[in-house]
């Protein structure tokens, strides 16, 4: 079979899609390595947990943990030449490559070294190295986990090198044999932006299997007679609708408990403290991530899972949060909110929960109360939540169409195979 490597500009345990990914072209007979970033030990050693006993091999690019003074000294250099290259561009508007993630050029080598039948990029970063290694004659596929240049808080985007983000976008789309994105709505946004072909959708689903390892434990809970609402994403902080669950809060006249899970920088847990309502105080939690093996179980201790996103960016519009797939995995009923790419969910499968407007606490507060003060329908929810991941959103049912586009990839004529052994671009 063929080599493929997974490029990734973080680490393997915050990246979901892409140890999927690896898990189906592996179990179908690839070679398969991921690639990433290690900036912390103790994801690291999630990294090495995930990867014990499988098929598939992950091996970081980059180090950035201080565990000596030699790696120190380097992280340092490679820290400052991208703080350098950010800066430049936010003050004097001159892009140079290394604005898009740490230490472009080494993993532009080390795709080049690997001499991988197909590589597939998932990140800004990557979108740079895709376009050199279709220079260099070499197979390129992009997944559009998001819609890069289209994605973040407005204040954010000021800064962001948005044009070049789309010139790689339009180039990957267009010459990319692979190419599949997270929702029937991204897909037909982005063929329609760079008058491409459509990617193949492959939702970011979770198999339904692993539901079998639920540990059945109550570990969040406080005090179990009480409804749980859960709530959770890599960082907890502003833009990701939190502020109108807080507002919310002042309005529900039930109790409940509600939990948060992620990692909470202190300025953040200290504001939370202060601005949720003191009547609240005892029955609002903040956890800490755990180990991808554990998630499943935790988020499955509670009753209603919130998908609170605001649609400020192209991107927050058209995906479907991770949230939404993890709660119907774990048998929770959602109250999300209606953005194109949610709505596409909930169109296949209304009995799931509520579709609420964005940033409206009234509307919020109402979905809850109707869910909590009626627990057959409450009930009937997380009924069909387990019913539509065994049915149809589990990896199970589309890890085939991957495949498939893998497939279609690796059987095309490479651009120019004569030059996939040459030099390559320098990112300063």
């Amino acid at each position: 079979m063929s080599k493929i490597l997974i490029l990734i500009a973080g680490h393997l345990c915050a990246a979901p899609r892409p140890q999927k990914e690896a898990e189906a072209l592996s179990a179908a007979g690839h070679e398969v390595t991921v690639r990433g970033v290690w900036f912390d030990s103790e994801l690291a050693e999630r990294d090495r947990e995930l990867t014990a006993n499988r098929r598939w091999r992950f091996d970081p690019i980059l180090d950035l943990r201080p565990l000596s003074f030699t790696r120190r000294s380097k992280n340092i250099t490679v820290r400052a030449r991208r703080r350098l290259a950010y800066e430049t561009h936010t003050r004097f508007g001159r892009f140079t490559p290394s604005v898009l993630g740490y230490d472009v050029n080494g993993m532009l080598k080390s795709a080049l070294h690997e001499k991988a039948d197909l590589t597939i990029v998932h990140s800004e970063a990557g979108l740079w190295v895709g376009k050199q290694l279709l220079k260099q004659g070499m197979r390129v596929g992009v997944d559009f986990e998001d819609w890069f240049s289209e994605d973040l808080l407005p204040r954010d985007r000021i800064r962001r090198p948005v044009e070049q983000l789309r010139s790689y976008e339009a180039e990957l789309i267009g010459q990319c044999d692979y190419r599949v994105t997270t929702s029937h709505a991204l897909a037909g946004a982005l063929s329609t932006a760079y008058a491409a072909p459509r990617p193949d959708v492959v939702y970011n689903v979770f198999p339904f299997a692993e539901r079998a390892r639920i540990d059945g434990e109550m570990r969040d809970r406080s005090d179990r007679r009480l409804p749980s609402l859960h709530w959770f994403s890599q960082t907890i902080g502003e833009g990701r609708g939190l502020e109108t669950l807080i507002r919310s809060l002042r309005i529900i006249s039930v109790p409940l408990e509600i939990h948060l899970r992620g990692n909470c920088p202190e300025n953040t847990r200290q504001c939370l403290n202060r601005i949720v309502p003191e009547l609240w105080r005892g029955r609002f939690f903040i956890h800490p991530t755990v180990p991808n093996g554990e998630l499943l179980s935790r988020i499955a201790e509670h009753d209603i899972g919130l998908a609170l996103e605001v649609p400020y960016c192209f991107n927050r519009e058209l995906t479907v949060s991770n949230k939404v797939f993890q709660y119907l995995q774990a048998g929770l009923a959602i109250i999300a909110t209606d953005t194109a790419g949610q709505r596409e969910v909930f169109a296949r499968r209304p009995e799931i929960g509520s579709l609420i407007p964005a940033n409206d606490p009234h509307a919020l507060a109402t979905a809850i109360e109707n869910l909590v003060n009626e627990q057959t329908k409450l009930r009937l929810a997380k009924a069909a939540a387990v019913k539509a991941a065994a049915e149809e959103f589990c990896w199970e049912k589309q890890q085939d169409t991957l495949l498939a586009a893998a497939d279609v990839a690796l059987q095309s004529k490479s651009p120019n195979p004569a030059s996939a052994n040459l030099s390559f671009a320098t990112a300063s």
